[in-house]
């Protein structure tokens, strides 16, 4: 109830303002490539049916779910264009523990488009692009992981999570820690593949050592 409300407050000041009719966002940004971006860079802290993620599950730094967040404004018959002027603002304006510049201009369309065309929308179904690098462990890494985690290796600086460089896990820690998440971390089973899985795992025990 408390997302649903953030979400309404928002809807109604851009609403105010005169966004979420002719907008700021570019409407014809790719959403197959906002799902794949959504699927790396927000899916660990937010839940969404369609893009098969649970962010928001059992994470007490997630962010909310939104298809929770946006069935109320559906409902209430706000257009599309001003639930994606919301999501963008969200982006631009982050709440911690949301991390700044998390996508840049074009990206953070793409990523809007995608929610708002399928958030709460229970029958509709995007189609994602094929990801570069999909078992390249450090691309797994910066994706995935370097909005909440510094990895000197990686070149990430996130803040959320452990200074990995510090922590330094050992392999069957760091893949059950990714597999079943804790501590805050979400899982990312059913988000990565078990290959996926330990090939990241073996990849933050080489770097880190």
């Amino acid at each position: 109830m408390r997302a649903e409300a953030a979400v309404l407050l928002v809807l109604g000041s851009l609403v105010v303002a005169g966004c979420g009719t002719d907008g700021l966002t570019n409407e014809s940004a790719d959403a197959s490539q906002g799902k794949a971006l959504f699927r790396q860079k927000c899916g660990s802290c937010h839940t969404l049916q369609e893009a098969g993620t649970q962010g928001s599950k059992g994470n007490p730094v997630g962010g909310p779910n939104l298809d929770d967040a946006f069935r109320g404004p559906r409902s209430e018959g706000f257009a599309e264009s001003a639930i994606l002027e919301t999501v963008r603002h969200q982006i631009d304006y982050p709440v911690p523990p949301m991390p700044e510049n998390l996508l840049e201009d074009e990206e953070a369309d793409a990523v809007a488009v995608y929610v708002a065309a399928v958030a709460a929308k229970p029958g509709v179904k995007v189609t994602e692009v094929a990801g570069e690098d999909s078992n390249d462990p450090k691309a797994l890494f910066r994706t995935n992981c370097g909005s909440c985690h510094v990895l000197a290796d990686a070149g990430t600086a996130g803040k959320i999570g452990p200074n990995l460089d510090q922590a330094k896990p050992s392999l069957k820690y760091a893949i059950s820690q990714i597999t079943n998440g804790g501590n805050g971390m979400p899982p990312f089973k059913g988000q990565l593949t078990e290959e996926q899985i330990e090939l990241l795992a073996a990849y933050l025990v080489r770097v880190t050592r």
